[in-house]
């Protein structure tokens, strides 16, 4: 491919050296002798790259750029002048220029530019899928280790890394590779979970990894000061990957002090999981100790916010079981115009020891993927998934309450419940009509299913401290990116949920949580 430049110099003549040397390296150059004379061939015809001189009879460069702008707004302009004023380097980044070069010129500066313009994306891509190849290796051979859970935490933030950085280059030659080495990946962590979860609860040790329950109590309350509140923001159902994602918008407002993870616990659900995060116990304790409050997860509801009516009443018994001194506020965000109430109403806030934010809006789009037609068109893999998530974050009314709360410096944290994968084989599976709909981990008392590899079964929940309906119930846990479905109308039911988000199993993407501590700048 021949790039085209368009050059606009009033000395353009004393350039030819210039231009020549371009020529030279396969570039088509057209030289022009003014801003009108630019402005009337960039009407007329295409180029790739527009190198712009600053101080030109008639239009000045910068007044050359605006209208250019306006025209052609995704043409790159490399801006040339023999002045260093900041100021004026200011007003051409403010006009979105490419590159800012000062006279006298140096061809390889010029050729630098320019590829950094063209080859850029292509030069990225073969560093980033080189630099992949690497260290392909080192990660297929550790799976092979004996791991403990920090070293699967470090896995899955490096195949994250991976991910999001081949995910931005231009062909993304090396997606499939890395798609079939994070399956891979899922297959060990599977039988990791299946061989250590147990032992973790009944046993723990110093390799046992930081669970829901004990979560508040090792990364939030011993934060809570008297010099200023502690924001601990909840988002339902945040993947490590979409943290990532949203990291670069809040790095603009926040210092990022620590970026640590936890597990979640079984099931990877809002119902199991969140309200063990708040309530700072296991689910059978806190059946055992508040079972008015306590809703089984049986039958055909698919209202999980239904399982999660008091939170807040969970969390304020945890503060008055630990003796924390701290006064404390609760929000449960479920629609923008709360919000926004909540953004009106922040001094409040700042009364307040502790206030805890949960946020359900990544919940609630992960669901409505599942059934809503635009939303499956909008978001078809991971990585339309992430930009979806990005955009509401950046238009939302949490980023709104964030840049409050770093106006006055405060302390955050964000963290989630659990995480989701795509789902993609079905494993069949038959209960009767107390078995809960969730299509990662079913329990009941009569489930019978087809023998795979893919799924965990417990026979005892008592032993990993979950709610036992029926002398008979047993819990089975879906592994990797399997989808337990019914006999019944099987086809119809794969075809529907296959290739949608849902969490309650066992995955990296669901299992191993991001959390992370900022302070305002």
């Amino acid at each position: 491919m021949t790039y085209k430049i368009l050059w606009a110099d009033d000395e353009i003549d004393l350039l030819t050296p210039y231009i020549i040397f371009l020529e030279g390296k396969g570039y088509e150059v057209t030289a022009v002798n003014s801003g009108a004379d630019a402005m009337e061939l960039v009407i007329k015809q295409k180029f790739d790259v527009l190198f712009l001189d600053e101080n030109m009879p008639g239009m000045s460069g910068l007044e050359v750029l605006i209208a250019i702008k306006q025209i052609r707004p995704n043409l790159p302009v490399i801006m040339i002048t023999k002045s260093e004023e900041e100021e004026l380097m200011e007003d051409a980044i403010g006009s979105k220029i490419a590159d800012y070069l000062i006279k006298p010129l140096n061809p390889n500066q010029l050729l630098l530019s320019v590829k950094r313009i063209f080859d850029k994306k292509r030069l990225e891509e073969e560093k980033t899928n080189l630099s992949y190849q690497q260290e392909f290796r080192e990660l297929s051979i550790r799976y092979q280790d004996h791991l403990n859970a920090e070293e699967w935490a470090d896995i899955y933030k490096k195949l994250t890394y991976w991910e999001l950085e081949i995910d931005n280059t231009e062909n993304k030659s090396m997606a499939e590779v890395l798609t079939n080495q994070k399956s891979e990946a899922n297959v060990h962590f599977g039988k990791f979970i299946e061989k250590n979860y147990e032992n973790w609860l009944q046993k723990p040790d110093s390799n046992t990894p930081i669970l829901s329950h004990l979560m508040m109590r090792k990364f939030a309350f011993p934060l809570i000061n008297d010099k200023s509140p502690l924001f601990f923001i909840l988002i339902d159902n945040l993947r490590y990957d979409q943290w990532k994602i949203l990291e670069p918008f809040i790095q603009e407002y926040f210092q990022i002090e620590s970026e640590k993870t936890y597990f979640s616990i079984l099931p990877t659900t809002t119902a199991y999981a969140r309200n063990s995060i708040f309530a700072g116990m296991m689910p059978t304790e806190i059946q055992k100790n508040f079972g008015d409050k306590w809703v089984n997860d049986l039958g055909d509801s698919e209202d999980e916010e239904g399982f999660n009516q008091h939170e807040e009443f969970y969390l304020q018994e945890q503060v008055k079981r630990l003796k924390i001194n701290a006064k404390t506020s609760y929000h449960k965000i479920i629609h923008q115009f709360q919000g926004k109430q909540l953004v009106d109403n922040f001094n409040k806030l700042l009364t307040n020891d502790l206030n805890v934010i949960v946020y359900n809006f990544v919940d609630m789009l992960s669901h409505a993927r599942t059934d809503m037609a635009m939303i499956k068109e909008l978001a078809p893999d991971e990585s339309a998934y992430r930009s979806l998530t990005a955009s509401w974050f950046q238009h939302s009314p949490l980023f709104d309450l964030l840049k409050r709360i770093a106006s006055k410096k405060g302390r955050v944290i964000i963290t989630t419940d659990h995480g989701m994968i795509r789902v993609q084989n079905p494993i069949k599976i038959v209960g009767d009509r107390q078995t809960n709909t969730n299509l990662r981990y079913k329990q009941g008392k009569n489930l019978n299913w087809d023998a795979s590899n893919k799924m965990m079964v417990v026979r005892k929940p008592e032993n990993i401290y979950l709610p036992k309906p029926n002398v008979s119930t047993a819990y089975v846990f879906a592994k990797e990116d399997g989808m337990f479905a019914y006999p019944n109308n099987y086809n119809h039911y794969v075809n529907h949920y296959r290739n949608t988000f849902q969490h309650g199993g066992i995955s990296l993407e669901e299992c191993i949580i991001p959390v992370v501590y900022l302070t305002g700048k």
